[in-house]
This record gives structure tokens, sequence and C-alpha cells, in this order.
């Protein structure tokens, strides 16, 4: 009896020390937010091409996969396998490299000449609609009186403004860029450090798999690790099928911008591309996002040039919406309108740009564990018919989905059952 008090009362003494020290722990990291978030911070600086690496391996693995198929059947194991994946990463690289210095030599040039030609045409702007505006007001004398002062009063004040507050205005504007260009000759470095180790994880990915399912099985029981790596090779397709799917898509659409620009003789017509091109990896808000800067700089160009580039970039996102995106995407999230528009908010909110593109498959992850766990709960309770009912009526999953959420949770067939369905077989 005495044994007993005594392990309770020890019990009690570690769960009390327990939450003592928890609670210290919670106060400590709470006050100390801001140094913690320095050293993630600085740790984060240090690790950075790595993670950029990783990305970059990620994205051009199918890529890299293609092509060691490729070499394998080109030699017919007449070679070791480690020629094929040197020579496969290395014909990956190569094109990644190429394409990245394609589109940097071909679009720089096109913004400079793009500036330039803005800034040269822009009093010439400015003294155009000044003139049709007082035109415009012909019939109204108050009207155009008050319109020729404020212009008259807004062009002195720029005046006085050059004379007096411009160098100190461009002092502060060459502090901020004076900053962010050591931020882009650093974010510079790690991109092309990241695309120097994208060649070690490629050809590391397959021995990192393996070890990362040892570990896992090492750690887990059984069951509990068999289910994390099926999620995480359904999170794979779903991350790796969308990115790639979006980038091809992307290329195509960027493409046809550059044909139709082409054709329609625009000015800066690889530019307008690479810019569609690039946004149209967003969903949904990407084809607005490039197509604002695009038509503001055909406006300052050439207004009707601007017109005719609106209805040309509708007929083109209507062609990807309903064609082109499909065939390459096809429904892979199983996420509904109202969601991808959900998680393309939230993710953007919180992390910006990246979660806009990362937001979708995302949550798709999120709202497929989610299912998961609701079917389960209802076979559990013998409400199957609750499930039929709303696939019937509202839902159709894909059919990869479909064996997702029905395959785990099959009645296993006893021993005589299965002997009775053979025998009826023969």
């Amino acid at each position: 009896m005495k044994d007993q008090d005594t392990k309770k009362y020890i019990k009690l003494g570690i769960t009390g020390v327990s939450v003592i020290v928890v609670s210290l722990l919670f106060f400590f990291v709470l006050f100390r937010l801001r140094e913690l978030f320095g050293i993630v911070g600085v740790i984060m600086d240090i690790v950075a091409p790595f993670l950029y690496g990783a990305v970059f391996a990620y994205i051009l693995a199918p890529l890299c996969n293609r092509f060691e198929l490729l070499f394998a059947k080109l030699f017919r194991k007449k070679t070791k396998s480690t020629l094929c994946s040197v020579l496969s990463i290395a014909l990956t690289l190569f094109l990644a490299v190429a394409v990245i210095s394609v589109l940097i030599v071909l679009v720089i040039p096109q913004v400079w000449d793009s500036i330039v030609n803005i800034a040269n045409a822009f009093p010439g702007y400015l003294k155009t609609a000044n003139e049709w505006l007082h035109d415009k007001f012909e019939d109204e004398p108050a009207i155009q009186e008050y319109w020729d002062d404020l212009y008259v009063a807004a062009v002195a004040r720029v005046t006085e403004w050059l004379k007096s507050d411009l160098f100190s205005t461009v002092g502060a504007i060459i502090d901020g860029i004076s900053t962010h260009v050591f931020a882009f000759f650093a974010a510079l470095k790690n991109f092309f450090l990241g695309l120097l180790i994208s060649a070690y994880f490629l050809g590391s990915r397959k021995k990192f798999a393996l070890q990362s399912k040892m570990i896992l099985y090492s750690l887990l029981p059984e069951k509990a690790a068999s289910m994390i790596e099926e999620e995480v090779r359904y999170i794979d397709r779903m991350f790796n099928g969308f990115l790639v799917g979006k980038l091809l898509d992307s290329a195509i659409i960027g493409v046809l911008c550059f044909i139709g620009t082409s054709i329609l003789r625009f000015r800066s017509a690889l530019l307008i591309s690479v810019i569609v091109g690039v946004t149209n990896i967003i969903p949904f808000f990407g084809p607005f996002i490039g197509a604002i800067p695009c038509a503001l700089l055909l406006l300052f160009q050439n207004p009707l040039h601007c017109l005719y580039f609106l209805i040309f970039i509708v007929v083109l996102q209507q062609l990807d919406g309903n064609f082109i995106g499909p065939k390459i995407l096809g429904n892979t999230t199983g996420l509904s309108s109202f969601w991808v528009l959900f998680s393309i908010l939230l993710f953007g909110g919180l992390w910006g740009i990246f979660g806009m593109i990362v937001g979708v498959p995302l949550f798709a992850v999120v709202y497929d564990i989610v299912r998961r766990m609701t079917v389960h709960g209802l076979q559990k309770h013998g409400k199957t018919e609750l499930i039929e009912e709303y696939d019937a009526e509202f839902h159709k999953p894909p059919r990869e989905v479909k064996a997702r959420i029905k395959l785990p949770f099959k009645k296993k067939k006893t021993p005589a059952e299965g002997k009775n369905n053979n025998s009826t077989e023969e």
C-alpha cells in the first residue's frame, strides 16, 4: 500500500515539475520572441542556398527522371546506371540554365528600352492629354478655366520641387535602391548556389528517399509509418503534378501571347509575353496581375493597342481556362472554385506571392486529410449512406482521391469468404 502511495506521489511530483518547466519555457519564448526570430532569420540566411537547391531539384526531378529513363533505354543496360544518372542531371541543369539565360538576355534589354521610351514620351503624353481635356471643356468655360489653372499650378509645383527637393529625394531613393541592390545580389548568389546544390540533391534523391523511409519505420509502428508514407506520396504527387503542370501551362500561355502580340505588332511583345507567362503561374489572380502592368505599358505607347491587348488577353485566358489548363492539369486537386479562391487568399495573405502559388495544392492536401477522417468517422458509426448521398448530389471526387478514401477502410475478407469467392469464380 505504501509503495502505491509512494509511486502516486512520485508521478504527481513529476507532473508538477513538468508543468512548471513547460510554463517557464513558454514564458521564456514569449518574452524572447524577437531574439528567437533573429536567430531563425540568421539560420535561414545561412541555409537559403540549400532551400533554393531543394526547390529547384524538386521542380526539375520529373524532367531528370524522364531523361534517366531515356538514357537507360538508349544504352540498353550496356553501361552503368550511374552514367545515365550523371548524364540526365547534366542535361536537366543545362536546359534549366539555358532557359533562364535566354529569358534574362532577351527581357532585360526590352525592360530598359520600355523605361527609356516611357520617360522620353511622358512629357508629350501630358501635353497631349492637357490639350485634349482643354478641347473637351470648350463648351464649359468655367470648368475649362479651372482645369487650365490647375494644370499651370501643377506644372509650377513640379518645377519648384525639381529645384528645391529633387536632390534630397534622389538621395533617399539611392539609399533605398542600394539596400535593395544588396538584397538582389544576395538573392542572385543564393539562386546560382541553389542551382549548383540542386545537382547534389538530384544525384542523391533516391538515397535521401530511402534514408527517410528507414528513419520513419525505425521510429514508428509499421501501420503508422505506412500511413505517413502513403500521405507523403500523395502530397508529392499533388505538389509535383500541380507545380510542373502549372509551369508547362504558363510556358504555353507565354508562347501563345508572344505569337498574338507579334501578329498585332505591339511594342515590347517579348516583355509582355514573359510577364503574362510568369504571372500565369499564380492561380485565379495571375492573369489580372500580369495584364494590368502590360496594359499600362501599352497605354503609354498606344492607347488603341492597350484596348486590343485587353481583348486579346481575355480571349487567351478563356482558352487557357477552358481548354489548355484542364488538359494539362485536369482536376488534380479535387477542390471546388470556392476552396481554390479561399486557399489563394488565405495563403497569399500569409506568405505573399509564394503562398498564392503553393496555396492550392497545400490546401488540397489539408482538404484530403479532413475528407478521409470524415469518411472514416462515418464508416465507423455506420453512416456510409451519407457519403453516397453527398457524392451523388454535390461531389464526384477524382478517381485517385476516391480510391484513397475507400481503399483503407474496405472490409477484409475472411478465409472462408475468400474460399467461397474462389470456388464461385472457378
